[in-house]
């Protein structure tokens, strides 16, 4: 097939329609493109459970072992259960999902050695262009020596690895409600929950990636709707919403009200400061809630602020040798995970938070839930440059109010901040505003809306 890959090469990975975008040989010249880029003798491949992910994920394996790497195929996982095996077995790896992507989608996240992320500037330019110039040219030479290529099932490990590091054996008993919405939490879930004293309400737990019940993207209100009615239904402790790759996670509170992902970051950072004596650095993206600061200096840690996007937080965790981070989109990274995200492990930290102490999910969770925040708004726009330029003009010099261009425009008065941020692929402007009380995030939210809509 002909290889348009703007199309397909996003940031952080490759993502697209099947077979329209790309294909299972488009899927081949990809893997021997990264082995060899990476340059490994070996690498390790998973996928989901999209019809076209076995068949991708082969592909990709067998043009990596053309090149003479030695392929470990782990088969069904999760997101994250790739990364473990790219921490455990120090190995570059691919997965193969479309996350939260409609049935269609698929492709590929890569990571180096250790989950190490691999991006734009870290490989994945490098990658399409050696894809483009065989698409064009015919296939690579093949090595002197074909790689092999193994299976080896992780899911027993993986879970192991989990549990070794949230201790959940003397929670009192907690009735969970788990909305794996057909993706692969209905894969992990069952074993990573094995021996705990959990009773499992499972909820789509059949693999199916059509997605016949829900969009597997919990951040959207309308795929929790399900989840919501059956946690009160159950009269459940909480629920947990996993997304298609079942990398990250979202929690419904005992009455069914949606936990805000901030206050799940300020949660498990404070449980991962104990863990460290009181000390470490937190990243937070820089929309997440003015809670997530404030309760770690409260725990004695350091909060460090970043830029959107998980390249941006994984870059910062290494960097500064944090111990965990959080993002709003509900992605939260760990240290003790390769700096890499899970949320599988956020979620044992919420049932060892709620198990650990005798209070409902709702009552636990208000300390770190402590202002109103707007969510993000998206609004389309011509001239994304000169809408925030705007913005800038209306705020700029006025006494008491800060402004900074971190990502986007960020500004901040007393009580209240909000920050507009361009898409990177649509002509969008995103707006999240977040103030002490409602009538004041309603104010500041239609003011900035006027302006970037005016």
């Amino acid at each position: 097939m002909a290889a348009d890959l703007s199309q397909i090469v996003k940031a952080y990975d490759v993502r697209g329609v099947v077979p329209d975008h790309w294909d299972e040989s488009l899927a081949e010249l990809f893997g021997a493109a990264f082995a060899r880029v990476t340059g490994a003798h070996a690498i390790v491949t998973g996928h989901d459970m999209r019809p076209s992910s076995p068949g991708l994920s082969q592909a990709f394996a067998r043009g990596a072992a053309a090149q003479g790497v030695d392929v470990t195929e782990i088969g069904l996982c999760s997101t994250d259960q790739l990364y473990y095996a790219s921490g455990v077995f120090d190995l570059p790896g691919a997965m193969f999902t479309a996350s939260h992507n409609p049935a269609q989608y698929n492709g590929i996240k890569m990571c180096r050695a250790g989950a190490a992320p691999v991006g734009q500037d870290t490989g994945l330019a490098e990658i399409r262009q050696l894809v483009e110039k065989w698409a064009d040219s015919g296939a690579p030479e093949p090595a002197e020596k074909t790689g092999t290529i193994t299976r080896h099932d992780t899911l027993e490990e993986y879970a192991a690895y989990l549990r070794s590091l949230v201790d959940l054996t003397a929670i009192r008993p907690l009735k969970v409600v788990v909305d794996a919405g057909n993706g692969m939490g209905g894969h992990t879930v069952p074993t990573v929950f094995t021996g705990l004293p959990l009773t499992l309400v499972p909820m789509y737990f059949e693999l199916d990636g059509t997605f016949p019940n829900h969009e597997a993207n919990p951040l959207d209100p309308a795929n929790i709707v399900d989840l919501q009615k059956r946690v009160r239904e159950e009269g459940a402790d909480l629920g947990l919403a996993f997304d298609g790759d079942a990398d990250r996670c979202f929690v419904v509170d005992e009455r069914g009200g949606p936990v805000s992902p901030s206050a799940i970051t300020a949660l498990v950072a404070s449980r991962e400061l104990a863990r460290n004596g009181g000390e470490g650095t937190i990243i937070h993206n820089l929309i997440t809630s003015w809670s997530v600061p404030e309760v770690v200096r409260e725990n004695g840690g350091t909060p460090a602020r970043t830029r959107v996007g998980h390249s941006f937080i994984k870059a910062e965790m290494a960097r500064t040798g944090a111990i965990f981070g959080g993002e709003h989109s509900a992605h939260y990274y760990f240290k003790d995970f390769w700096n890499a995200d899970t949320g599988m492990l956020a979620a044992l930290h919420v049932l060892a938070a709620l198990g650990g102490q005798d209070g409902p999910l709702s009552g636990l969770v208000a300390q770190y839930d402590r202002y109103t925040g707007s969510g993000e708004i998206n609004s389309t726009v011509g001239d994304q440059a000169g809408r925030l330029a705007a913005i800038r003009t209306a705020y700029e010099g006025i006494e008491g109010i800060e402004l900074d261009g971190l990502d986007g425009l960020t500004v901040a008065a007393a009580d209240w901040w909000f920050n507009v941020r361009p898409s990177n692929t649509e002509p969008l402007l995103r707006l999240n505003a977040e103030a002490r009380d409602e009538p004041t995030m309603a104010k500041v939210r239609d003011e900035v809306l006027a302006i970037i809509r005016g």
